[in-house]
């Protein structure tokens, strides 16, 4: 990776070299500025992350090493104007989440997470008061959270299924329930958790220290994806927190679905950084890997294989920046992201699959490049709404009729 002058124009303006993945330049809708950050994140993905990512990923541990190089890239809180370091986009932060994929799913994931969906429920539902006391020391790495929706028996019908429930009790609340797949759970400080209203029925939302009595998160063992990604299952009894923890913007599920708006087009965009990854590690393979005497790239088969994965990449990031460009003018839907996350992720499995079966039995181990990013994508394909619950919001949206009951 460099950054090369625009000689074209004769600007001296850096600018960031095309992925070979990326044939119709769509890089060219970042700003200049927003190039220059680009490629400072594919220069520390690719030069600290990438060579330790395998390795973590084989152990199923997080390299923490990683938080402070993503708070120096601005990686955390980039859409908050209280703390991200400059201006951007939400084009220019879907490109990071594929930049940040194409390298580490889990890497991306943690940052989904940590920015997303923690920071991301402070941003809609917090208190000026929360906002300032929590973002600064989020995006500097320095305070970590995680995001506590899904429940053992409550995942794609969390709007009506949530089981946790909340009680008032004077100046406190008293928290009860469960929740799964809980990321960044087993080493956060504190965890954003939804919980149903005894008195009003609605959801609220809350910021439970992982230190109180009663709370308790373990660690999932033993995933096929995702594996450096810290999942947990959540314990509550009996966990008293304060009002002054509550979120008073978290009035209803509706509220609880705009953070997962803004968050679920970032999942499409990490989506397409995997397939794109997949689809590199391939496509270099080709070219390196002899049978019958010549590069199997010189095969029409596989060329089909790579020609179609890259209409999967190039279909998917068009989708992609149209849904983000809708995201800076205010005008994207939930049925907008959903169709984007939808597709993007369908197009993912395929291209991974393309690029597995290029590599032959070469393409089921860690060290060829291919196998992390096959594995990861059956994670990416069913979290923040697996396609058929996105298709029935997109199908809601067209129709005007309501499939979920």
């Amino acid at each position: 990776m460099t950054i090369t002058a625009d000689t074209s124009t004769g600007s001296e303006e850096p600018t960031l070299d095309h992925l070979v993945s990326d044939f119709y330049r769509y890089q060219d809708f970042l700003t200049p500025d927003e190039q220059r950050h680009a490629a400072e994140f594919r220069r520390v993905f690719e030069e600290r992350i990438k060579p330790i990512a395998d390795e973590y990923w084989a152990r199923a541990e997080f390299p923490k090493q990683v938080i402070p190089w993503l708070a120096d890239l601005g990686a955390l809180g980039p859409f908050a104007p209280e703390v991200r370091k400059f201006e951007n986009t939400a084009v220019f932060r879907g490109w990071m989440a594929l930049e940040m994929g194409r390298i580490d799913a889990s890497v991306a994931t943690f940052v989904g997470v940590q920015s997303g969906l923690a920071m991301g429920s402070i941003s809609v539902g917090g208190s000026p008061e929360q906002k300032a006391e929590l973002l600064p020391p989020m995006a500097a790495g320095t305070l970590l959270g995680a995001f506590g929706l899904t429940e053992p028996y409550s995942g794609s019908d969390s709007a009506r299924g949530l089981r946790t429930t909340a009680r008032r009790e004077g100046d406190e609340w008293i928290l009860n329930g469960a929740k799964r797949w809980i990321g960044n759970a087993t080493f956060s400080d504190f965890v954003v958790i939804y919980a149903k209203d005894e008195a009003d029925g609605q959801v609220k939302g809350f910021l439970v220290d992982t230190d109180l009595p009663g709370f308790r998160a373990d660690k999932i063992e033993d995933k096929i994806a995702l594996r450096s990604v810290q999942n947990a299952d959540i314990t509550m009894v009996d966990v008293r927190v304060p009002e002054a923890k509550r979120l008073p913007g978290i009035r209803s599920f509706r509220d609880v679905a705009t953070v997962l708006r803004l968050t679920r087009c970032e999942v499409a965009w990490q989506a397409v950084g995997v397939a794109v990854g997949a689809w590199e590690a391939a496509l270099a393979y080709a070219k390196e890997r002899t049978q019958f005497g010549k590069p199997i790239a010189s095969h029409q088969l596989i060329q089909d294989l790579l020609v179609k994965g890259l209409g999967n990449i190039t279909a998917s990031i068009g989708m992609c920046i149209r849904a983000s460009q809708m995201q800076d003018d205010d005008i994207q839907k939930d049925e907008h992201s959903a169709l984007a996350k939808a597709f993007a992720t369908a197009r993912m499995r395929e291209t991974v699959a393309y690029a597995r079966e290029i590599l032959g039995g070469n393409g089921i181990v860690l060290d060829k490049g291919v196998a992390r990013f096959f594995a990861d994508a059956e994670a990416l394909y069913s979290y923040e709404g697996t396609r058929e619950m996105n298709t029935l919001i997109v199908g809601r949206s067209i129709t005007g009729m309501n499939a979920f009951v």
